[in-house]
């Protein structure tokens, strides 16, 4: 395990000749990272890495940290430097974790976009997520473009989780699963704006869907299920419902779930699919975290190394291992 008592951060490597009697010199050699009279070696790569993804901590308190506390000046250049290292190391990691969403049968994967500020431009985060692992990207639109320069294939073997975006619903997936707590949002500011009784039983019954999932062995997705059953009725009658035109809002939310009442209830049906799109909104809510704490990313570039290694540390932290220790054993992979 690593922590700060026993990270070395300093070393001073000697080397010494000697002759032989022959009269041949036998010189030491320095280690493959000390290739400078004075260079950053992989503890410090690593930390770098830990302070930027996991602590989002800005560049300028970044040095303060190292000149203070671990007595290693490095400016920002070199930190941009260590952290360019950091991610070309990082790639492979980030490139398998796509592959094993892609390739992914055992879990649903769900999906999320918010916007951030590139160099003053607005940009999106998109994530992919499912139980064991989180891809994060930062591209220039919110648009079905981005999806496709990322999933093209989509996730044929898996259910994609995601709110109502349309994009979502072009990418190709086994099924959907509209988010639950979305539309939960969605029914308490109606029943504020008009108090109608249709979006009360709404609520109610998305409420009812949520505590039979919760009471559900593995066998009863495959089974005939009596509440299930008067669940679905239940939700066509309302999703037929007369409505009064005047109340748009209500009619309009009525229409959405009317288009999309295929992927309702997908959570009632397979018991790897979530009911809700939480865990992608807490995958990309680091993105909003890290810009409060240090505000914009300055270039692409620098979005995209935050991108990569947010994701190799948000999967480590999935699967229960040491985020600085595991971005350790990639600073110390020699890819030169």
């Amino acid at each position: 395990m690593w922590n700060l008592l026993n990270l070395t951060l300093i070393s001073n490597h000697q080397i010494y000749n000697k002759q032989c009697k022959c009269g041949h010199i036998n010189q030491g050699e320095y280690p493959q990272e000390a290739n400078a009279p004075a260079s950053y070696g992989n503890n410090i790569e690593s930390l770098i890495g830990y302070f930027h993804t996991r602590q989002y901590i800005p560049f300028k308190r970044m040095q303060e940290i190292f000149t203070d506390v671990f007595r290693a000046p490095i400016s920002k250049g070199g930190i941009h430097y260590i952290l360019d290292k950091l991610v070309a190391k990082a790639q492979p990691a980030y490139d398998l974790i796509k592959k094993r969403l892609q390739s992914n049968t055992k879990y649903a994967v769900g999906s999320d976009e918010t916007g951030v500020k590139v160099n003053s431009d607005k940009h999106w985060a998109w994530t992919w997520q499912n139980e064991e692992a989180t891809f994060i990207t930062i591209t220039d639109n919110r648009g079905q473009r981005s999806i496709d320069e990322t999933f093209k294939d989509g996730f044929k073997n898996a259910v994609l989780v995601h709110d109502c975006w349309r994009s979502h619903f072009n990418t190709p997936s086994l099924s959907h699963q509209v988010c639950v707590a979305h539309l939960l949002r969605d029914m308490n500011y109606l029943n504020e704006l008009y108090g109608h009784k249709w979006s009360q039983a709404c609520k109610l019954l998305f409420q009812l869907a949520l505590i039979l999932e919760k009471q559900m062995d593995t066998v009863d997705y495959y089974v005939q299920n009596l509440r299930r059953s008067q669940i679905e009725k239940r939700l066509d009658f309302l999703i037929n419902y007369g409505l009064p035109d005047k109340k748009k809002e209500l009619v309009c939310f009525q229409n959405r779930l009317k288009k999309h009442r295929d992927y309702l209830l997908t959570f009632l049906y397979r018991p790897e699919v979530p009911p809700d799109n939480n865990a992608s909104e807490r995958a990309i809510r680091n993105i909003k975290v890290k810009q409060k704490i240090s505000g914009q990313f300055r270039s692409t570039d620098g979005a995209f190394r935050f991108a990569v290694l947010r994701s190799v540390t948000d999967t480590v932290l999935k699967n229960n291992l040491g985020v600085l220790n595991s971005l350790g054993i990639i600073a110390n992979l020699h890819t030169d």
